[in-house]
């Protein structure tokens, strides 16, 4: 009888875990439900908050003379409102930043990852996760102190702030995100497709360059986005050491990005001259969106060809 009656104990006790089980794992997939839903419902509410705030200084102003006018003077007697030289200015700065920060970032990252010993690699780690821990206006103080001055004297310029500069720190500041992200996607490489091409002959470097880069081709590729989405969205940084000229860019010209134009301007700004403040914000808004599209799309292309 004490058998028995312990077998059903034992029988109602692993129904309850199950059920116990059961009832945690709906909980937990209803809380990722919610929790993907809110994150959607963010990005939502703030592409219709964007659109509504930045649409009327476009039908106002003119769409073309908005995103093609040369001449920002949101203060003048008779106001003009083109945001081309911002434009440019971002665009220019971004690709600078990361024609610069990727190589320097990927090399660090394959360094790191496969040919840095573990004693080292634990050393260098810390002073990279200090730079992603940096403010930027640390980066941007720096900059003013260091940089500018330096830029300055080396090209003979009455003063170094400049797209240059700029296109410098922002190098600077991306680099966090692209080592990290592309070290993690290095060292998950399964190590059997490395000791087969070095079975077949390849060098160690070919291997990395060959196999091994190429493997980690999407997680690269996702630290590049984050990087880049850094560079175009930096404000004080740039503010510090681009000058904040509504000028259209030169090298070593001062200029401003769109990201600035909206920072010096907003706590000041009423009327139209605020309107169109929140209509550059939505033009940054879709420049951003606009990159992440176009990255996701060659990479899936690549994934597609590559297979």
């Amino acid at each position: 009888m004490k058998a028995k009656q312990n077998e059903k104990n034992t029988s109602r006790w692993r129904q309850l875990r199950r059920s116990l089980r059961a009832a945690s794992e709906r909980v937990m997939n209803l809380l990722f439900f919610l929790c993907g839903i809110l994150a959607i419902g963010c990005v939502a509410l703030i592409s219709v908050y964007m659109v509504i705030s930045g649409l009327p200084a476009i039908r106002e102003i003119g769409l073309t003379d908005f995103l093609f006018g040369q001449v920002w003077a949101s203060t003048a007697k008779e106001p003009q409102f083109g945001i081309l030289p911002f434009i440019l200015t971002s665009v220019w700065g971004t690709v600078g930043a990361t024609v610069i920060g990727v190589p320097i970032g990927l090399m660090t990252a394959v360094f790191l990852s496969k040919i840095a010993s573990r004693r080292l690699a634990d050393k260098i780690r810390p002073a990279i996760d200090l730079l992603a821990g940096i403010p930027s206006v640390v980066y941007g103080l720096i900059g003013v102190s260091v940089l500018v001055p330096a830029i300055a004297a080396f090209f003979d310029l009455p003063k170094g702030t400049s797209l240059f500069a700029a296109i410098l720190v922002l190098s600077v500041m991306i680099l966090p995100s692209i080592i990290s992200v592309s070290e993690t996607a290095l060292t998950a490489v399964p190590p059997e497709y490395e000791e087969a091409s070095l079975a077949l002959g390849a060098t160690r470097i070919e291997t990395i360059f060959k196999v091994s880069i190429p493997a980690a081709k999407s997680g690269i590729a996702a630290g590049v986005v984050l990087g880049i989405g850094r560079a175009v969205g930096e404000a004080m940084a740039v503010m510090m050491v681009a000058g904040n000229v509504a000028n259209m860019p030169t090298l070593f010209g001062s200029v401003t990005f769109l990201t600035t134009a909206i920072s010096k301007e907003m706590s000041y700004s009423s009327g139209l001259q605020r309107q169109a403040l929140f209509s550059i914000a939505l033009i940054l808004f879709l420049f951003i969106m606009l990159i992440n599209i176009l990255l996701n799309v060659l990479l899936k292309k690549n994934t597609k060809g590559g297979r």
